[in-house]
C-alpha cells in the first residue's frame, strides 16, 4: 500500500519562480481563491505578487523561499529574512486544496526552527492586512501576538493589489523563539 509521503523542504531556486507565483496567486486571489480559507478576493483584486517579487525574494541576502514539496509537487512556500535579532515571516502560502489539513503548522514549525538554527532569532515578526480576523486568529493560536503597530497599505501600487476597501493596514505580529 502506497503511503504519502510528508512535505519535504528546500530553498526556491529561479526555476521555481512561476511555480511560486502561481501558489501564492491561487492561496488569496481570485475565485480560485475562494477553495481554501485563505483569500484576500473580498479585501483585494489584482495580483498579490509576480515574478520580480519572488525572485527578489530568493536573491536577497539573508532572505530565503522555503519551498515545501509534497510527492514532487510544489504545496507551500513561505519567505524568511533574517533582521537582526529577529527573523521576518511573509509570503505565506498554502494550495487552497490543503488547506485545514495541518500542513501551514508544519511550515509555520520548520520557518520558526530554522530562524532559531540558522540566524539565531529570538523573535519571528510578520505583517497580516489588519481586517483578516480569521488569519490573524489562526496565527495567534500558534503564539503569535498583536502588537498594535500598523504600517498603512501602499494604495496605488498594484503591485501589491487592488484594493476594495478603504481602511486596510498592515499590522505586525511578533512570536518569541526562544
Amino acid at each position: 500500500m502506497d503511503t504519502p509521503t510528508g512535505p519535504t523542504f528546500r530553498d526556491a531556486t529561479d526555476a521555481d519562480v512561476d511555480d511560486l507565483v502561481a501558489l501564492v496567486e491561487s492561496a488569496y486571489r481570485g475565485d480560485a481563491s475562494r477553495a481554501g480559507w485563505t483569500t484576500e478576493a473580498d479585501i483585494l483584486d489584482g495580483q498579490r505578487t509576480d515574478p520580480e517579487g519572488v525572485r527578489q525574494v530568493i536573491k536577497t541576502p539573508d532572505s530565503r523561499l522555503l519551498v515545501v514539496e509534497r510527492e514532487g509537487r510544489i504545496v507551500a512556500c513561505c519567505q524568511l529574512e533574517h533582521r537582526g535579532a529577529h527573523a521576518y515571516f511573509g509570503m505565506f502560502a498554502v494550495s487552497p486544496a490543503l488547506q485545514g489539513e495541518g500542513l501551514g503548522k508544519a511550515v509555520m514549525a520548520e520557518a520558526e526552527r530554522r530562524a532559531r538554527a540558522d540566524w539565531g532569532a529570538i523573535e519571528m515578526h510578520m505583517t497580516v492586512i489588519s481586517v483578516r480576523d480569521d488569519l490573524i486568529g489562526w496565527y495567534e493560536r500558534r503564539g503569535y501576538r498583536r502588537t498594535g503597530e500598523t504600517t498603512p497599505f501602499p494604495y496605488g501600487d498594484e503591485r501589491f493589489g487592488i484594493p476594495r476597501r478603504p481602511d486596510l493596514r498592515f499590522e505586525l505580529l511578533v512570536k518569541p523563539l526562544a
